[in-house]
Protein backbone atom coordinates (compact mmCIF):
# COMPACT_ATOMS: atom_id res chain seq x y z
CA UNK A 1 0.00 0.00 0.00
CA UNK A 2 1.17 3.66 -0.47
CA UNK A 3 0.99 6.56 1.42
CA UNK A 4 0.48 10.55 0.12
CA UNK A 5 2.26 11.68 2.70
CA UNK A 6 2.83 15.17 1.56
CA UNK A 7 -0.51 16.33 1.37
CA UNK A 8 -2.11 14.21 4.30
CA UNK A 9 0.38 14.91 6.54
CA UNK A 10 -0.24 18.78 6.36
CA UNK A 11 -4.02 18.51 6.16
CA UNK A 12 -3.65 16.11 9.33
CA UNK A 13 -1.20 18.67 11.15
CA UNK A 14 -3.95 21.52 10.70
CA UNK A 15 -6.44 19.68 11.76
CA UNK A 16 -4.70 18.58 14.76
CA UNK A 17 -3.34 21.76 15.56
CA UNK A 18 -7.50 23.29 15.24
CA UNK A 19 -8.74 20.65 17.19
CA UNK A 20 -6.20 21.45 20.00
CA UNK A 21 -7.29 24.96 19.72
CA UNK A 22 -4.15 26.25 18.55
CA UNK A 23 -2.78 28.76 16.34
CA UNK A 24 -0.13 28.41 13.71
CA UNK A 25 1.88 30.93 15.33
CA UNK A 26 1.24 29.05 18.92
CA UNK A 27 2.00 25.76 17.98
CA UNK A 28 5.48 26.99 16.18
CA UNK A 29 6.27 28.56 19.99
CA UNK A 30 6.09 25.39 21.56
CA UNK A 31 8.06 24.06 19.50
CA UNK A 32 10.90 26.92 19.27
CA UNK A 33 9.44 27.49 15.49
CA UNK A 34 8.43 30.35 13.72
CA UNK A 35 4.55 30.74 12.39
CA UNK A 36 6.37 30.26 9.08
CA UNK A 37 7.73 27.36 9.80
CA UNK A 38 4.25 25.53 10.82
CA UNK A 39 2.06 27.69 7.62
CA UNK A 40 4.83 25.85 5.23
CA UNK A 41 4.02 22.22 6.87
CA UNK A 42 0.55 23.01 6.26
CA UNK A 43 0.81 24.26 2.89
CA UNK A 44 2.45 20.96 1.71
CA UNK A 45 5.95 23.27 1.40
CA UNK A 46 7.88 22.15 3.90
CA UNK A 47 7.62 18.78 6.36
CA UNK A 48 8.33 18.85 9.90
CA UNK A 49 12.14 17.12 11.00
CA UNK A 50 11.61 13.23 11.94
CA UNK A 51 13.06 14.39 15.57
CA UNK A 52 10.18 16.99 15.93
CA UNK A 53 7.53 13.95 15.31
CA UNK A 54 7.27 13.30 19.19
CA UNK A 55 7.39 16.25 20.25
CA UNK A 56 4.91 17.53 17.89
CA UNK A 57 2.12 14.25 18.47
CA UNK A 58 2.50 15.45 22.12
CA UNK A 59 1.36 18.64 22.07
CA UNK A 60 -1.49 17.87 19.59
CA UNK A 61 -2.55 14.70 22.15
CA UNK A 62 -2.20 12.49 19.52
CA UNK A 63 0.52 9.40 18.32
CA UNK A 64 3.07 9.85 15.50
CA UNK A 65 0.64 7.32 13.39
CA UNK A 66 -1.76 9.87 14.20
CA UNK A 67 -0.09 12.80 12.39
CA UNK A 68 0.47 10.02 9.58
CA UNK A 69 -3.67 9.75 9.41
CA UNK A 70 -2.86 6.14 8.75
CA UNK A 71 -3.16 2.81 10.93
CA UNK A 72 -0.34 1.50 13.01
CA UNK A 73 1.89 -1.42 11.34
CA UNK A 74 1.94 -4.55 13.01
Amino acid sequence: MEYLIGGELMDTIKTLRIHAGLTQEQLGNLLGLGQSAVSMWEAGERMPRADMLPELARILGCTIDDLFDRPAVN
